[in-house]
């Protein structure tokens, strides 16, 4: 059957084996509830913790956060396997129970809704491009510079985009200067936060009030190392949490911005660690009260970061704002979650672009790009 004569096939690539692997699996959830499937045809592939891919239902009901006992979702171990054989040109192929054999290449578009390492980092998007595969979000090069927040970091600055201050500890360091790094870590801030230099979801995330107690940075950096050999420790910024949404020009011109989000913490919480992000009444303030320079402001700096850093399709960039009207950017996010309690999709519904437009520009930003490099 020709392309012309059957529906655009999408290949929704989730779960992983980084510690995001719950948050990709409610992600993948809302986004296979609103897919057009009139006008799609839905290959649901699910990745396990193991780095097993296998063919799922795609029933959005398994993918769910259970609402009474607010256990998350996972991709099952015991799923249809999918072999990924190399054949001699090169072209990936996926083996179904029913349909047998099919070259990935036939997918007409990948959505890789992965989050954090082997997903989010642009090892998958290598993959994909090696296929010569239409895939959605940002290439292998965004993607990985973005993952990894001491570049991100870097990068920006280099484009004179402001950042928090922060000291990176690489597992060499860590091993053979831990004198000198807890030196530098003291001499950063009072307040630090401690996290994974490859995380998200606030996976990891320590904040240790007094930089000067050894003992506690040392407990903050081995819990962020159980998830990432490279930690990040930054400054704490006194300001409001603001995030903004990005969405690839359909015209090709500057990137479309969201109205700005607060992030409200819930009580209880001293920082918007994973149980408040996620499994707390934690929320959104949307638009953010912010005086009207303030709201052009950092719509035109997420733009700027997207741009600076070469993303593509979506992402979600993170901001301080402080008291005295400073701006700094706090994160980049190329594969933004779009669980029910993420900040992306509200922000672009009180934008204007409904949940099912959201998912349809990922896609057709992705279809027009031509496979292979950027």
């Amino acid at each position: 059957m020709s392309s012309e004569q059957r529906k655009i096939r999408v290949a929704v690539v989730f779960g992983g084996r980084s510690s995001e692997h719950e948050i990709s699996c409610v992600t993948a959830g809302s986004v296979l509830s609103v897919i057009d499937h009139d006008r799609y045809e839905i290959v649901p592939v699910g990745i396990t913790r193991a780095g097993n891919w296998v063919l799922t239902s795609g029933d959005p009901e398994h993918l769910r956060i259970d609402a009474g006992t607010r256990a998350l979702p996972s991709v099952p171990e015991d799923g249809t396997d999918l072999a990924l054989p190399f054949d001699a040109e090169g072209q990936l192929m996926v083996v179904d129970p029913v349909r047998g054999p099919e070259r990935l290449a036939e997918v007409d578009v990948v959505l890789p809704l992965l989050h954090g390492p082997f997903g989010e980092d642009g090892t998958i998007q290598g993959l994909f491009e090696m296929m010569g595969v239409r895939y959605a979000g940002a290439g292998v090069f965004s993607s990985s510079a973005a993952m990894d927040k001491v570049f991100m970091k870097a990068m920006l600055r280099g484009n004179g985009i402001p950042t928090s201050d922060f000291v990176s500890i690489t597992d060499r360091q860590w091993r053979t200067e831990r004198k000198r790094v807890l030196d530098d870590v003291a001499d950063l801030s009072t307040t630090v936060f401690v996290k994974p230099a490859r995380a998200g979801s606030s996976v990891g995330i320590s904040k240790v009030s007094d930089s000067s107690d050894a003992d506690a940075v040392v407990a903050a950096v081995e819990a962020a190392r159980e998830h990432d050999p490279k930690v990040l420790v930054e400054a704490q910024v006194v300001g409001r949490e603001i995030e903004c949404g990005v969405l690839e020009s359909e015209d090709g011109g500057t990137p479309d911005v969201s109205l700005p989000a607060e992030v409200r913490v819930a009580e209880g919480f001293d920082f918007y660690d994973f149980e408040a992000k996620y499994l707390s009444t934690s929320g959104l303030t949307i638009p953010a009260e912010l005086p009207e320079e303030a709201t052009a402001r950092l719509r035109a700096m997420a733009a700027e970061v997207f741009d600076a850093v070469g993303c593509e399709g979506l992402a979600r960039v993170d901001f301080f704002y402080t008291e005295d009207g400073e701006v700094l950017v706090n994160e980049l996010n190329t594969m933004p979650g779009f669980t029910p309690a993420s900040a992306f999709p509200q922000m672009w519904a009180a934008t204007g672009v409904d949940y099912p437009a959201l998912v349809e520009r990922m896609i057709s930003s992705a279809l027009r790009r031509s496979p292979g490099l950027r």
